[in-house]
């Protein structure tokens, strides 16, 4: 797949099933996401692969975490579930050196930057996902059964396997004026 055309018409598929990247495959998306702009050369990321049991293990965090919300039954549910929305999970944390020259939110953007190099090395090999974020990026359970440190910032879950659902090749190219200016 050509580079200009995968990044023209990206669009995320929140549809998954097996298989999940393994492999080269697998080692390529990581690679993808390690060459993500890294300024001061911090590599500013951790990937926690979660699959197989432990998204077992997950779906106990997060329904651990939506009690903590007090979320109502449906939510706790939606997040026990979560973690079976697709056979992958990879969740991307900023790994934030708060003593360097190189500001925090730098090392965030590159770490976010690493998410997207990520799906897109998936999609280019076969597979789709989907980035998602939402409550459980701050939440403390979720935080700890990561390993963050306090610095850390999880930038989201990246949900990975082979779509389920033929999404359309091309996507209706939006009209860039409203969101360009020279100066």
């Amino acid at each position: 797949m050509d580079a200009l055309e995968l990044l023209l018409n990206r669009r995320s598929a929140s549809r998954l099933a097996e298989p999940a990247p393994a492999g080269e495959v697998l080692e390529n998306i990581f690679h993808a996401g390690m060459r993500a702009p890294d300024h001061g050369a911090l590599q500013p990321w951790r990937f926690i692969v979660i699959e197989g049991e432990g998204r077992d293990r997950f779906s106990k965090v997060l329904e651990k975490a939506a009690v903590a919300e007090a979320l109502d039954e449906k939510g706790i549910e939606k997040a026990r579930t979560a973690p079976f929305r697709a056979p992958m999970i990879i969740a991307v944390v900023a790994y934030c050196d708060d003593d360097h020259k190189v500001p925090v939110w730098e090392q965030v953007v590159s770490a976010g930057c690493a998410v997207m190099a990520m799906q897109m090395a998936a999609v280019a090999q076969g597979f789709n996902g989907i980035w998602r974020s939402g409550i459980w990026t701050e939440s403390e359970a979720v935080r700890e059964a990561l390993r963050c440190r306090e610095q850390d910032e999880v930038v989201g879950f990246l949900y990975l396997g082979t779509p389920q659902l033929k999404a359309s090749t091309t996507i209706t190219v939006p009209d860039t004026a409203p969101f360009v200016r020279h100066f």
